[in-house]
């Protein structure tokens, strides 16, 4: 299959998944969403509860060998078996075996990602076994014969509706059924006539303490107990990485695993259970013998799942997916997840951010691969995680892993001749055009106006739409022959450094030198009218484009050029300040993976966005009437990563102080995220995440507003979305600024 056909291919299906179950998916995550936001505002200490969660689990990954011998003795003890299986086959082969001995006729099932993991339900049916899957959603696509399209609520994508026409078809009921009670109901009486009859109850595990043997279980209907203490035989699969070494330990996970999810402040069952269990064996065909003269032998069996647990544990880049507690938190928060759900956003089992690390290392790298460049890098997800972990570095990683495995193309001879990266072929020409995106601006601004002449010819973006895919819809930037760099030295300092109360280097990054000159401009003279000096120096690219196309050497020679360049003004006491957001976050966290920790250190802090730099000036006595303050009435929406970054306050708060009208976006994301909305196979799901924003700054009090954003993704997407120029905020604060 040809790029051209296979970018096709991928924007196709994501239309019809957009047409499909985009719908039921939107209104489903963005309620587990809110639902997150609202329940940790509860928590007297999220963070510090993050961090104590975070450390349980880099305890027990760490001593994790040490830990699964405790974990056996322990079981042991208690009467267990516990079998550590080295691979799905290995697993299935001793789930079938204690099948057959048992000579089970149903098996009924409790929700596990595990067991989806090791497709346990095509093994067991292969040898006549009924398999019943007892979680609502499960069921549900088990009837429908779907795969799960949410690692939480499988059935995401699903409405009611489509759930009672699928329960009528099916069941034929006496009365058809159509609202949630009679839905629920109708399962209910169903699945527990099922579980009453079956002969062995399998589970998953949410965690697994050593120091007891006990078995956490986090479910909405209480299904899971039933399937372990109905039956007399219990069958619990979990993957290695669920053990945690006590039951104290368990806390801080009960606090954040619901509210992470599904934005409860606790879910409906907790159940902790130290198996083999000492209630009675409920045995509906004797039911008149008392509990005290039965003779019940229950059986339990642990399945330890290794299938790449261990090699993941020695990957020092991807290990942190072994510390994920799938509360699908990174999933909901994700602007393009949210859109299409775990049926794009998925490989064979796991969906969301944090799947392309559970893909690369249970499945292998050809299934992370299907969906790994979804992933835009936005970093929401890691605000969102409740331990931790880097998802946008796993991402970038496995990326960087598909790209040097990847073939040669035919025109990977021209590129290493013609871009200076650090990529020898792989990447694909997409990723390559994208990632050296600072050598094709510094081009294109040497050439205008005649190179945004000949990129807006309609053959031209035909030819780059078949070969690069970069969409003919969108338009493409125009590059300003006048530098911000050139402008400066051509203009010189308004304040001297002798006068100035600081002293400071303006960043130039590629879009504001090369193509919104006019933003860098604006912050040139805001700075200055708050008694500031400031520098311009020639200094490279952050590495921000080739990262996002997981081209992490080209990146890593890049951070080490900016750091070459900053660094006598580091020394020399000067602040470094960024007007990109997604520059600055590089600076201040993804560096310190790319540079050494000193150096990392010393620019990252020195290191501000331009919004939070003048707010310090502000408040250490600046003059704010030297600011713009008679501007227009705003409608503003702030970049991911500075809302990571947490340095999203600081606009608001300057807009405050100098009396702005601000209407603040209710919308995480606008949907561009670099070059992810100018791609061919991503165009229309990148629209379709920012019409969410669109909808706000078109309603009647927003309309006539002036649209102003932090990132320059967002600035594009908003003039692409409301035909309406948008703005960086330091452009309104600009004492020259004409916007109104």
């Amino acid at each position: 299959m040809s790029s051209d056909t296979g970018r096709g291919a991928k924007a196709d299906r994501i239309r019809h998944l957009l047409e499909t179950e985009g719908p039921a998916v939107e209104a489903n995550t963005l309620g587990f969403n809110q639902g997150r936001y609202d329940s940790v505002a509860d928590l007297e200490d999220y963070e510090a509860l993050k961090a104590e969660a975070r450390a349980i689990k880099e305890d027990a990954i760490e001593r994790l060998p040490e830990l699964l011998e405790e974990l056996r003795e322990t079981v042991e003890e208690n009467g267990g078996t516990v079998y550590l299986a080295d691979d799905a086959a290995d697993a299935n082969r001793y789930i079938r075996e204690l099948a057959s001995e048992n000579e089970a006729e149903r098996v009924v099932k409790s929700k596990s990602m595990t067991s989806e993991e090791l497709e346990v339900n095509e093994a067991l049916e292969a040898d006549g076994v009924d398999v019943v899957e007892t979680d609502l959603g499960e069921w549900v696509l088990q009837v429908a014969d779907e795969a799960p399209s949410h690692i939480v609520a499988p059935a995401i994508h699903k409405s009611r509706e489509e759930i009672a026409r699928l329960f009528n078809a099916e069941f034929d009921p006496e009365e058809p059924l159509e609202t949630a009670e009679e839905l629920t109901m109708f399962a209910r009486e169903q699945l527990g006539e099922l579980i009453r009859e079956a002969d062995i109850g399998m589970t998953g595990a949410n965690f697994i303490t050593a120091d007891s043997g006990t078995i956490m279980l986090v479910t909405s209907e209480g299904n899971a107990r039933k399937s372990a203490v109905v039956p007399d035989t219990h069958v619990a699969v979990a993957g290695l990485e669920k053990v945690v070494p006590s039951v104290e330990d368990l806390a801080p996970f009960i606090e954040l695993i619901g509210r992470s999810g599904t934005g409860q402040d606790i879910t409906s069952y907790i159940s902790l259970l130290t198996p083999p269990v000492d209630s009675p064996v409920v045995d509906f065909d004797d039911p008149d013998v008392a509990f005290a003269d039965r003779e019940d032998d229950r059986d339990f069996h642990l399945v330890l799942i290794d299938n790449g647990r261990l090699e993941l544990r020695e990957d020092d880049q991807l290990r942190e997916t072994l510390y994920c507690i799938r509360c699908s938190a990174c999933a909901n928060t994700c602007g393009n997840f949210q859109s299409v759900g775990g049926h794009a956003f998925g490989g064979e089992t796991y969906s969301g951010g944090i799947a392309t690390g559970w893909e690369a290392g249970v499945h292998g790298y050809e299934s992370a691969a299907e969906f790994n460049d979804l992933c835009t890098g936005c970093s929401r997800c890691v605000e969102a995680c409740p331990v931790e972990i880097d998802i946008p570095w796993i991402n970038t990683v496995v990326r960087d892993r598909l790209n040097r495995g990847g073939e040669d193309g035919q025109f990977d001879f021209l590129y290493d001749e013609l871009v200076p990266d650090e990529e020898s072929g792989g990447p694909a020409l997409q990723k390559r055009l994208f990632g050296n995106y600072e050598t094709l601006a510094k081009l294109g601004s040497a050439t205008a106006p005649v190179s945004n002449w000949m990129a807006g010819l309609g053959p031209v973006r035909t030819l780059m739409e078949r070969t690069v895919g970069v969409d003919s819809r969108r338009p493409l930037p125009a590059f300003q022959r006048e530098t911000l760099r050139n402008w400066h030295e051509k203009r010189g300092s308004r304040v001297s450094a002798a006068d100035a109360n600081r002293e400071v280097v303006l960043y130039p990054d590629v879009y504001t030198n090369y193509i919104d000159v006019d933003r860098g401009k604006a912050a040139v003279r805001v700075l200055e009218a708050l008694n500031v000096h400031v520098r311009v120096p020639d200094v490279p690219g952050s590495g921000r484009a080739p990262l996002s196309q997981g081209m992490i050497a080209t990146a890593d020679e890049k951070a080490s050029r900016v750091y070459a360049a900053l660094a006598e003004h580091v020394d020399a006491g000067r602040d470094v300040v960024v007007i990109e957001p997604s520059d600055l976050a590089m600076f201040r966290n993804e560096y310190e993976k790319l540079l050494p920790e000193q150096s990392f250190e010393r620019l990252s802090d020195v290191s501000y966005e331009v919004l939070e730099y003048v707010y310090g000036l502000l408040e250490n006595g600046a003059d704010p009437t030297a600011l713009r303050t008679d501007g227009p009435e705003l409608a503003y929406h702030s970049h991911c990563q500075q809302r990571t970054l947490g340095l999203d306050a600081y606009t608001r708060a300057v807009f405050d102080e100098l009396e702005y009208d601000v209407l603040e976006s209710e919308v995480e994301c606008c949907g561009m995220a670099g070059s992810f909305g100018y791609k061919e196979q991503y165009y229309e799901l990148s629209m379709d995440v920012g019409e969410r924003l669109a909808e706000q700054f078109t309603t009647p009090e927003a309309s006539d507003r002036l649209v102003v954003a932090s990132g320059t993704s967002c600035e594009d997407q908003l003039d692409d979305l409301l035909a309406r120029d948008a703005v960086h905020p330091v452009e309104v604060l600009d004492p020259r600024s004409r916007h109104h």
